[in-house]
């Protein structure tokens, strides 16, 4: 069954339900797009869904600036529920959203919401240039090559780290609060193993970052985005 059919939408929506344990999802999202499977089909589902009661808005993830227009033209013209947000990743340090898809977000006024916001936890602090990462850490589990690749952007993340305790703040708090003060992001999916990272993610959103600092940090960021 593909992801994407009705059916596989009506399936997935009430076993979500029943694993929350509750009889209405506030935010329904299409993880990833179907190139199998027209987006008419799967908004005419997902339509039923909010019909029902079972949903109140729906979203998207993963998806083009074209696909998302695709979807938006279909839902006005039959008069079904509106893609409300767009999940993608985006971080200071990866920013192919920005282009097209942050632009469309904007202009259909869509709530932008990025994962992977601390890039596996290169933005988090944690991990420093010419150190052994922490033991305990997922990188320190890693394979030789993917840590490679990943210690490559230690050299940015330094910079960021700098420029952030310059200002009297955080690397995380900048890689947080730089998200949080664009105002298309309505909120921000930072993943968490411990409940002090829980606590620590939420107080790094309380920088209220000026368009200065905001242009500092994307001209030390600008050479490593992709």
């Amino acid at each position: 069954m593909r992801p994407g059919s009705p059916e596989w939408v009506r399936i997935a929506a009430d076993r979500s339900l029943a694993r929350l344990g509750t009889d209405r999802i506030d935010l329904y999202q299409q993880h990833f797009p179907d190139p199998e499977v027209p987006i008419e089909d799967t908004l005419g589902a997902l339509g039923e869904l909010v019909e029902a009661g079972k949903v109140r808005e729906i979203g998207c993830s993963n998806f083009s600036s074209a696909m998302i227009e695709e979807a938006e033209n279909f839902a006005v013209t039959e008069h079904l529920p509106r893609f409300r947000t767009v999940q993608n990743r985006y971080s200071v340090l990866h920013r192919r959203p920005e282009p097209r898809v942050i632009p469309t977000c904007r202009t259909l006024g869509l709530g932008f919401i990025p994962y992977f916001p601390l890039e596996s936890g290169l933005l988090s602090g944690k991990y420093r240039a010419g150190e052994e990462p922490p033991e305990g850490t997922r990188l320190a589990t890693w394979p030789e090559d993917r840590r490679r690749d990943f210690l490559a952007g230690l050299e940015v993340a330094e910079r960021l780290r700098g420029y952030a305790e310059s200002r009297g703040h955080s690397l995380l708090e900048l890689a947080i609060s730089w998200l949080v003060t664009n105002p298309v992001v309505v909120s921000v999916i930072a993943g968490a193993t411990k409940p002090d990272q829980v606590r620590a993610n939420v107080a790094a959103a309380g920088w209220p970052m000026t368009p200065e600092e905001r242009a500092a940090i994307d001209e030390i960021a600008g050479a490593a985005s992709g």
